[in-house]
């Protein structure tokens, strides 16, 4: 099991000389020991660091796609859209919703468009970018993007970008997107999934999600 958690070269160490990613990985490894067909993880990400998150949703990966099911209660919406084939969204212990995660980015609406212009021309971009669809463009400022609902795709993009080069303005990016689960959240709940601090998710709120698997892999 140490081999499997790329943990056989730190063995012979003592465990409270570990990093807090070995130390999940070594959990993980512990629980795994008996072979179970289901296994319940609750936030074992919380607290780690990009690179400690990955290893252990490879992890999470391999298990589900040798056939362990895994129940996985998570915060960060990232890594249910990443893990997750089946999604229960959970807000101050109420079930609002439960689906695919598409099925749950088709709630809010399709496609998104997202426009990035210098800051000067901000402001002409919204006034332009009204009417195209039928609804108005809002601001992400912590992203610095404009976003526009897009129900007709790449119908949407076209005619976005040909009203801002009549009048002269030119995107620094353009991407068309479906929803993210943060904007499903906001969406189901009325409130982003965020601690007061900014650190993270909102305790009140939060996603379980069940049948793990990464993209493409097969259960």
């Amino acid at each position: 099991m140490l081999e499997r958690i790329r943990l056989a070269d730190a063995g012979d160490r003592q465990v409270k000389t570990y990093s807090g990613g070995m130390r999940r990985r070594l959990d993980l490894a512990a629980s795994l020991v008996g072979r179970p067909q289901v296994l319940f993880l609750d936030e074992p990400t919380a607290g780690l660091d990009p690179a400690g998150r990955y290893d252990l949703w490879a992890l999470i990966g391999d298990l589900v796609h040798h056939g362990t099911t895994v129940l996985l209660t998570t915060q960060y919406l990232e890594e249910a859209d990443r893990l997750a084939d089946r999604i229960a969204v959970i807000d101050r212990g109420r079930l609002v919703s439960e689906g695919t995660p598409d099925q749950l980015k088709d709630q809010v609406g399709g496609a998104v468009l997202q426009v990035a212009v210098p800051e000067p021309d901000r402001a002409q971009t919204l006034q332009v970018l009204r009417g195209v669809s039928a609804q108005d463009p809002t601001e992400d400022r912590d992203r610095s993007w404009i976003l526009l609902p897009a129900p007709d795709g790449t119908a949407t993009l076209t005619q976005a970008l040909r009203r801002l080069d009549a009048v002269g303005v030119a995107p620094e990016d353009v991407a068309l997107r479906k929803p993210t689960l943060d904007e499903v959240f906001v969406a189901l709940t009325g409130h982003r999934a965020t601690t007061p601090t900014g650190n993270g998710p909102d305790p009140r709120g939060g996603v379980g999600h069940h049948g793990q698997q990464p993209e493409g892999a097969a259960r």
